[in-house]
C-alpha cells in the first residue's frame, strides 16, 4: 500500500475505505450486514488501508456504530478515524457539538482524527459560518474531541475558493471522477487547494460505481495496449494529481476490497501522459452520451419519506443505456423493485431535491424512469442474473 502526507501527523493510504456503501441485508440500505461489513473494515486496516471514512447519515445512521464495533479489539489504534457533521440538522451553535457527541457515542471513541463539515455548498456554508461553525472547531481541537478539522464539498466550482479560503483547514474532501471534471468543484478545485497548501482527499472516483462497468463500445476506445481493469483506469486517473493523499472507494464485498488493495499498489502520482489523458476525455463523452441521469447513488436523498428507492431507480435507468439493456432495466423495475419503491410511487412532496449535491430535479426524472421502463419488455437467454 502507498501513502501520502497530510501533515506531520497523518499519512492516509491512498485508497481509503468510505462506509457509505457497505453489505446489506435484502436490499435495505439501512440494514448492513455487521459481520461482513466488520470482516471488511478489519481486513482492510490488516492489509495497508488506514483511513476510514464514515458520516452521520450513511446507512440511514447506522454506518457509524457498525464502525464503531469493528474499530474494538485494537483496531482503532490503527485507523485515521474520520466522520462528518451533519450541518443541515444545525439549528444553533450548540447543536454542533451536540451532534458531534452522539457520533463519539455511536463510534465508542474520545476523539475523531479528522472532522468534515458535510457537503458543503455556498447556501449551507453562509448558514454555518452565522452560527459559528469555526468557532465550534477551534473549541473542539482544544478539548481533544477531533484532530483535524475539514469539509466535504458539493456545489458549483466558483463556490469552492470561498469555502476553502475562510479557515485553515487540514484536507478538503471533493467529488472527483475524470466523468466529473467539468462539474462541480472540477480539477481546478485540486490545482487551487495546493496553491493554498491544503491537500485533496477525493470522493466518487468510480461515479458510484458506475466507471466500474462500462460496454465494450466504450472500453475499446482505449486500445492502448494495457491490459487494465476499467476500475483501475478511474483510480488511476484519481491518483496522478500529487494533491490528492487519499481515494475513498465505497467497496460493498470483499472481493471488491481485494481487487482495490492489489489496484493500489500501482497507483502513482503525474504517470499519465498526455496521449493517455486525450483518452479518458474520449471516455468520458462516450460515457455522457448515454447516462441519463446524473445520480452517484450518495443516497443523501434518502430515505424516502414513502419508500420510493430514488438512487435505485436512477442507477437502473442509466443501465438501460450504458449496457444498451432495456429488458433487464424494465424487468429489474417491474419485478424486482417492489411496488412503493418504485418511481410511479413519488408522490411530489419535494423532501428529497434540496438533499441532492447533484442538483437532480428527482420528481421530474422519476416520472421520466416510470415512463421508459414501466413498458412490456422481454428478455432473452443472455440474462444470466435471473
Amino acid at each position: 500500500m502507498k501513502y501520502r502526507k497530510i501533515n506531520e501527523s497523518y499519512k492516509p493510504s491512498i485508497l481509503a475505505f468510505g462506509c457509505m456503501r457497505m453489505p446489506i441485508i435484502d436490499g435495505k440500505y439501512g440494514d448492513i450486514d455487521e459481520p461482513k461489513a466488520i470482516e471488511m473494515i478489519r481486513y482492510a486496516l490488516d492489509n495497508g488501508i488506514n483511513y476510514i471514512d464514515t458520516a452521520y447519515p450513511y446507512h440511514e445512521g447506522n454506518s457509524e456504530a457498525l464502525v464503531g464495533k469493528a474499530l474494538k479489539d485494537g483496531y482503532r489504534e490503527k485507523a485515521i478515524l474520520v466522520t462528518k457533521n451533519p450541518v443541515w440538522k444545525v439549528e444553533k451553535y450548540e447543536d454542533f457539538e451536540f451532534y458531534l457527541d452522539e457520533q463519539l457515542e455511536k463510534l465508542g471513541v474520545d476523539y475523531v482524527d479528522i472532522y468534515l463539515l458535510h457537503a458543503l455548498g455556498e447556501e449551507r456554508f453562509d448558514k454555518i459560518n452565522d452560527l459559528g461553525c469555526f468557532k465550534f472547531l477551534d473549541e473542539m481541537i482544544e478539548k481533544g474531541k477531533i484532530k483535524e478539522a475539514a469539509f466535504s464539498f458539493h456545489d458549483k466550482k466558483e463556490v469552492f475558493p470561498k469555502i476553502l479560503d475562510a479557515y485553515n483547514w487540514t484536507l478538503a474532501m471533493i467529488q472527483m471522477n475524470y466523468k466529473d471534471i467539468d462539474e462541480q468543484s472540477t480539477v481546478e478545485a485540486i490545482s487551487y487547494a495546493e496553491s493554498k497548501g491544503v491537500p485533496i482527499a477525493i470522493m466518487e472516483p468510480l461515479k458510484g460505481g458506475q466507471l466500474a462497468n462500462l460496454p465494450e463500445s466504450i472500453t475499446d476506445i482505449w486500445d492502448d495496449g494495457k491490459d487494465m481493469s476499467t476500475v483501475e483506469r478511474a483510480l488511476r486517473w484519481a491518483a496522478n494529481f500529487k494533491n490528492v493523499k487519499t481515494i475513498l472507494s465505497g467497496m460493498s464485498t470483499l472481493d471488491q476490497m481485494k481487487q482495490n488493495i492489489e489496484i493500489a499498489d500501482r497507483l502513482e502520482a503525474d504517470i499519465i501522459s498526455d496521449e493517455e489523458a486525450k483518452k479518458y476525455l474520449e471516455v468520458k463523452d462516450a460515457i455522457e452520451a448515454r447516462i441519463k441521469v446524473s445520480c452517484t447513488d450518495c443516497k443523501y436523498c434518502m430515505p424516502c419519506p414513502v419508500g420510493v428507492n430514488i438512487p435505485g431507480n436512477f442507477m437502473n435507468y442509466n443501465k438501460a443505456f450504458m449496457y444498451e439493456d432495456t429488458a433487464m432495466a424494465s424487468h429489474t423495475y417491474q419485478v424486482k423493485f417492489k411496488e412503493e419503491q418504485r418511481a410511479n410511487a413519488c408522490i411530489e412532496c419535494g423532501k428529497c431535491e434540496p438533499q441532492c449535491p447533484q442538483g437532480i430535479k428527482i420528481i421530474e426524472r422519476l416520472k421520466e424512469v416510470d415512463a421508459f421502463l414501466n413498458k412490456p419488455y422481454e428478455l432473452n437467454q443472455d440474462h444470466w442474473e435471473l
